[in-house]
């Protein structure tokens, strides 16, 4: 029997795009259902009735939500098509950790300040989403990659907030690229 899985999405979210990547590194088929979040869905507002937000996989009926949570389910449950976490104990934390620190740093919610707001308010958000920045920038180092040579679990972490770099440069009045060129060369790559 092939498993049977569903992703609950909406095109625009930056944590259904990490779910849909790993989906994509592993070679996993799936139905994606769109979801329209000012009127959710009798299925989403059942597989997540905590949250009733998005992204929710849905693996042989069962609900897994939280996008990072699901990211490392579907690395667990799909372990043979080209892992995203390292194999080693002490990495695969690593991994955890700065996946972790994109997360609760809220990359979105500074970008959300700087596209939403307006002069002043714009400011502290600015400078929080900078400094994020400058320490992922500083994590990537000379790697290709945050884990080494290979594209992995803390790069999908991400990568996904690329797409909003040229906007954040545009309103914010400021540039990444001369701010952290090594971060915009990974985003490329």
């Amino acid at each position: 029997m092939e498993d049977e899985v569903i992703l609950l999405d909406m095109w625009a979210s930056h944590f259904g795009m990490r779910v849909k990547i790993a989906l994509a590194e592993k070679g996993i088929k799936y139905e994606h259902r769109e979801e329209n979040l000012e009127n959710k869905s009798p299925l989403l507002l059942k597989m997540n009735p905590i949250h009733k937000k998005i992204p929710v996989l849905i693996h042989n009926e069962k609900p897994i939500c939280e996008s990072l949570i699901i990211v490392q389910y579907i690395d667990e449950v799909w372990r043979d098509n080209s892992p995203l976490l390292p194999s080693d104990p002490y990495q695969r934390a690593q991994a955890r950790f700065w996946a972790d620190y994109i997360d609760k740093k809220q990359v979105y919610p500074c970008m959300r300040g700087i596209y939403s707001g307006k002069g002043e308010e714009q400011e502290k958000p600015k400078e929080e989403y900078q400094e994020v920045l400058k320490v992922l920038e500083g994590k990537l180092g000379e790697k290709p990659y945050f884990g080494g040579d290979s594209f992995g679990s803390v790069d999908l972490s991400f990568v996904t907030f690329y797409s909003w770099f040229y906007a954040m440069e545009e309103l914010g009045n400021f540039s990444i690229k001369a701010q952290c060129p090594k971060l915009v060369a990974w985003a490329k790559r």
